[in-house]
């Protein structure tokens, strides 16, 4: 999956974004499940050719930078793994479907908590309803941890995504949650070194993952929150 449009890491700075990148709030809705269960989009941003986007979670003009990184002292030291997906994924065979489940790229976001769960309903995917959901669960999975796979032709069930940059709101938790890639777009380390680039992944942006760039669900206990209306 190759694109031209890219992020690149600044060191101990902001994501720099290039080839014109479609830039917009997303917000995560819960269902009568009480779990979430869909995505409903917010506002758009201004297209523009590239833009610098906050990475320490201070900026006074989220998502934007604004040099906050500085003042702060923010240590983005990258520690995430550059192993591809299918190497940190434990497999999980169900009659229908199967799952590849990468821990280290969850950004909790709990869609894979509907109905039982990902992990059962791919269990019994031999049931039409458990399949759906299995199916639903893990495309709505914003980092990519979950994958589902088809059981005959062995590919991937993914959504069809253009490249964007969504910057997700958590309505349910009430924080503001990460940069979330789609599409493919090429992100390149600090270093110069490009991770897999994949169809869904999630970027740290509250300036607490442990997992840099990548989100681990840090904005939740730190309660992390860009000023956006729709999760007071």
């Amino acid at each position: 999956m190759k694109t031209d449009k890219t992020v690149t890491i600044k060191k101990n700075g902001p994501y720099i974004v290039s080839g014109n990148i479609p830039l917009a709030k997303e917000i995560s809705v819960a269902g009568k499940s009480g779990e979430p269960e869909k995505w409903r989009k917010g506002e758009s941003y201004p297209k523009q050719a590239g833009c610098a986007l906050c990475r320490c979670g201070k900026s006074a003009n989220k998502p934007f930078c604004d040099g906050h990184h500085i003042s702060s002292k923010f240590d983005g030291t990258e520690t995430a793994s550059k192993k591809k997906h299918q190497q940190q994924a434990r497999r999980i065979f169900g009659p229908g479907l199967d799952l590849a489940d990468a821990p280290g790229f969850c950004s909790s976001a709990r869609f894979c908590h509907l109905s039982g769960g990902t992990w059962e309903n791919v269990k019994h995917s031999n049931n039409a309803k458990s399949k759906k959901i299995a199916i639903q669960t893990a495309c709505n999975c914003p980092s990519g941890r979950l994958v589902v796979y088809n059981k005959g032709s062995k590919k991937p069930i993914e959504p069809a995504f253009e490249p964007s940059i969504k910057v997700m709101e958590d309505s349910q938790a009430k924080v503001s949650g990460p940069l979330c890639l789609r599409g493919g777009i090429t992100l390149i380390s600090s270093d110069g070194k490009a991770y897999e680039s994949r169809n869904r992944m999630t970027l740290c942006r509250c300036g607490k993952s442990e997992n840099k760039p990548f989100c681990d669900g840090s904005h939740l206990h730190s309660h992390f929150k860009d000023g956006d209306k729709s999760i007071r």
